[in-house]
């Protein structure tokens, strides 16, 4: 074979090679990128899922506390600011206001035993700490999937294939004060003596 044929062949084998490199880099973008919109889609859906138990939650209290307006207040001020959140700074934020909220009117309810033995209100708070386990199940596959995509933009070849494209954009953290998280799931549990 002359040497014109197999300089030939060693740049077309070296054509397709790059090709598939830059294909195969695209498309890892990509299934990160859509990873991370499922997991933060994940987190949407259980934040909301908070927020719509937290009239219910707001109207039994009210039901039994007569006196602590105020607590009842930062509950549904923290739920307002929890819907109009748009960025991933700013519900990190309104979960963190949400989080104090929640853990005050479960400090409040301490005082309040016929409310603690009201069905509507363990029923409320079950599906609440349930909730609570899902959004940080949530946040942690969000984050996993931010850090491996945010990794993959800012190293070889990726990062040269998203430079040309500029498609992928860095993901911000979900991150929430871990003391007001810990508040809330070491509020007292509510038992019953039969």
């Amino acid at each position: 074979m002359p040497v014109g044929g197999i300089i030939a062949i060693v740049v077309i084998v070296l054509i397709i090679i790059i090709v598939a490199v830059i294909i195969g880099s695209y498309n890892g973008l990509v299934k990160l990128d859509e990873r991370v919109n499922e997991a933060w889609s994940d987190i949407t859906v259980q934040l909301k899922r908070r927020s719509d138990l937290i009239p219910n939650l707001v109207e039994t209290v009210k039901g039994y506390t007569k006196h602590e307006s105020e607590a009842i207040k930062q509950v549904s001020d923290a739920r307002a600011k929890m819907m109009g959140a748009r960025s991933v700074a700013s519900t990190a934020e309104a979960d963190k206001s949400m989080l104090g909220a929640l853990s005050r009117i479960m400090a409040v309810t301490e005082s309040y035993p016929e409310l603690k033995a009201d069905k509507n209100f363990q029923q409320l708070s079950s599906e609440l700490s349930d909730t609570e386990d899902k959004i940080q199940a949530a946040r942690r596959f969000y984050n996993a999937g931010a850090k491996e995509l945010n990794t993959k933009i800012k190293t070889f070849p990726t990062n040269l294939i998203n430079n040309m494209v500029g498609h992928f954009k860095k993901r911000e953290y979900y991150e929430v004060d871990e003391t007001e998280k810990a508040k809330l799931q070491n509020a007292p549990e509510v038992k019953f003596d039969q």
